[in-house]
């Protein structure tokens, strides 16, 4: 296993060595290539790859800089020590695909994915490429917290199989949520957001046997949304948030309104510079399904995309805009958090899990979401110092960031998964104590997977029998 890392540094090493985003555009143009792209669409998905990784770097160098001075005056007149800087998601999948080793992870869930189709062990074929990198982080962690790279992949593929397995899941959900039936739609998703549901639906469970009475006061997230209108969007959140910091730091009323826009236009450069991603890895998802349904013929396959095709549901943003200000006091309460919210703050990391589990009951979206909302802060946390060593190994430090400064993500997907990788490595290395936490996390972690399955199969088997009356 060795010599395949060491052939993957002595291939990649030049292409890296060119900075994330031309890395990105060579590796992306060449994939697609090879599942028989048009050229000029693959270069075309390449460079919109390279322009999306520029400008989220642009931006978040933009934020941290103009926060800085703020938020070491914040730490000094509250007493309260944030000292992580999120950065959001864009510099964390930059940073992930940074290491050959994420090139190595995608292999193997290639191999892993294949395998399970052949075995007719899922129906979902996975092409949202890109976001490999949640799972490769989980992989790297495991390694930087002491595991080798055998049992960091077998943590990878035993939380991929799980992945693959919940998209399938999900699949005739998403199909009732987009308004069609799981025959009519193929769309779903093995995005690590989404791994997040089977502890929501215990939280679900709770509310059906114990507050079944809150869904009575349950209200349309569209027409909540048309309410609020500017008061409830992204530039008005930047604008509270640089407000709140400006003033808990002291500053001047001229340095007050700049935080404030710059935070606005910030937040809201995220969500746009965000779909330049989804739109560069079209072409090679367009070139995997091509490439798919050759060779497998004849039968019905889901398509595994991003999860921004159930962006329209109207809970998503309702629920992110609340849980907003929810999260930001929690940051400033929660013992052992050390990261402040900022790129992360619109809690896309958590929403869309949120709306599969309760079906868009915005009532409980927001309640479970609340009490979720703390394992993202201390997973952020948790793992900032190996964001920060990772990104200066890879020259993907954000610029305008004190060295000395350690960077993370407040909402990044997977947060259960990257304290498993926590424990696995530090089980790694003989420690009673640690090897006790791993097996014992890993069996519950599996444990309410499997009874997560069995509810939601039982939610499908409704959903069939509905569409058999409906037939």
């Amino acid at each position: 296993m060795s010599m395949i890392i060491h052939f993957a540094n002595m291939v990649f090493k030049p292409i890296i060595n060119l900075g994330a985003a031309p890395m990105m555009m060579i590796v992306l143009t060449l994939i697609a290539l090879c599942f028989k792209v048009k050229f000029s669409k693959a270069l075309e998905g390449g460079i919109k790859l390279a322009i999306a990784l520029t400008a989220i770097g642009s931006v978040i160098g933009v934020l941290t800089t103009q926060f800085q001075d703020a938020l070491n005056a914040f730490v000094k007149s509250t007493g309260i020590n944030l000292s992580v800087t999120d950065v959001g998601w864009a510099p964390l999948a930059t940073i992930t695909w940074g290491s050959p080793y994420t090139l190595y992870f995608l292999l193997v869930m290639v191999v892993v994915n294949i395998i399970m189709l052949v075995l007719n062990k899922t129906n979902t074929l996975d092409v949202d490429i890109f976001d490999i990198w949640h799972l490769a982080f989980v992989g790297l962690f495991c390694i930087f917290c002491g595991a080798n790279l055998f049992v960091a992949t077998l943590l990878v593929i035993f939380i991929g199989v799980l992945k693959i397995i919940n998209s399938d899941l999900m699949h005739p959900t998403f199909a009732d949520l987009l308004g069609t039936t799981a025959e009519e739609n193929p769309m779903t998703t093995t995005h690590m957001n989404y791994m997040m549901n089977p502890v929501i639906m215990v939280f679900n469970k709770i509310f059906d046997v114990l507050f079944p009475w809150v869904d009575k006061y349950d209200f349309d997230a569209a027409t909540l949304n048309k309410k609020i209108g500017f008061w409830g969007s992204k530039f008005a959140i930047g604008i509270y948030l640089g407000v709140f910091i400006g003033l808990l730091s002291h500053q001047t009323p001229k340095a007050i309104f700049t935080l404030a826009f710059t935070a606005a236009f910030c937040l809201e450069l995220f969500s746009l510079i965000g779909s330049w991603f989804i739109a560069a890895v079209e072409p090679l998802s367009q070139g995997i399904t091509n490439f798919a349904n050759g060779k497998l013929k004849g039968r019905r396959l889901n398509v595994g995309l991003d999860w921004p095709f159930i962006a329209g549901r109207a809970e998503v943003w309702a629920a992110a805009n609340v849980l907003a200000p929810i999260m930001l006091l929690e940051a400033l309460v929660l013992p052992g958090n050390k990261i402040l919210p900022l790129g992360g703050i619109i809690a896309m990391g958590v929403t869309p899990a949120l709306l599969v589990v309760t079906r868009g009951k915005i009532i409980r979206m927001i309640i479970i979401g609340a009490v979720e909302l703390p394992l993202f802060l201390w997973a952020g946390t948790l793992t900032a110092p190996f964001v920060t060593k990772t990104a200066k190994a890879v020259g993907a430090f954000p610029t305008g960031v004190a060295k000395s400064t350690l960077i993370s993500h407040s909402t990044m997907e997977g947060p259960i998964e990257k304290m498993l990788a926590y424990l696995v490595g530090n089980a790694s290395q003989g420690e009673i104590k640690f090897i006790l936490y791993a097996a014992l996390a890993l069996v519950v972690y599996l444990l309410i997977f499997i009874w997560y399955a069995f509810q939601m199969k039982k939610r499908n088997k409704e959903y069939a029998e509905k569409a058999k009356e409906n037939a």
